[in-house]
């Protein structure tokens, strides 16, 4: 007698669902597809180190500029550590959010344990300093309009919360929450 379970002796792998019966994957979907896009607009110009001034010819940095110069003075001020902060989210979480709306749609589920590790790193790699020095920082750094700065910065806190408590458990596509 073999003592190797046949494969017809293995419990079945329930299904994933489709995308459709997935609402909260579908709203994943799209803030993550704007992360992309944020990422290349905005963490990529701190990430290089560029001078955010009024007057650049890229158009990028002019946007940045006005952000920063308005609301968030330490992303203007570009110390090395918020340098590597947001290269890192410019240049290896943008590769993580492209990859992750490819593992939604097509219900990946070995998305599962990347996406805790990147939420983990990016509250607290990302968040705490951030937010720490946004509003308990000296005066320079600190923001000078907590509201707008948690409009344009919470979505970067509260979505990777999110999504690792939708991650919390294996085959994460065979259910809906």
């Amino acid at each position: 007698m073999s003592t190797a379970v046949a494969a017809s002796d293995r419990p079945a792998r329930p299904a994933n669902l489709p995308l459709r019966e997935r609402p909260v994957d579908i709203l994943f979907l799209v803030i993550f597809s704007v992360f992309i896009v944020t990422c290349i607009i905005s963490d990529s110009v701190e990430g290089l180190g560029l001078d955010q001034v009024a007057n650049s010819p890229n158009l990028l940095v002019r946007w940045n500029y006005w952000y920063a110069s308005n609301f968030d003075p330490l992303y203007q001020s570009h110390p090395l550590w918020l340098r590597f902060i947001s290269g890192t989210s410019a240049f290896v979480y943008v590769i993580f959010y492209v990859l992750l709306d490819f593992a939604i749609v097509r219900g990946w589920n070995w998305i599962q344990l990347p996406s805790v590790i990147y939420a983990t790193m990016i509250i607290s790699l990302t968040g705490i300093p951030i937010f720490g020095v946004e509003f308990f920082g000296p005066a320079g750094q600190a923001t000078p309009n907590p509201a707008v700065f948690l409009a344009f910065n919470a979505p970067y806190i509260l979505f990777p919360l999110l999504l690792l408590i939708r991650m919390r458990k294996p085959l994460p596509f065979t259910r809906g929450w």
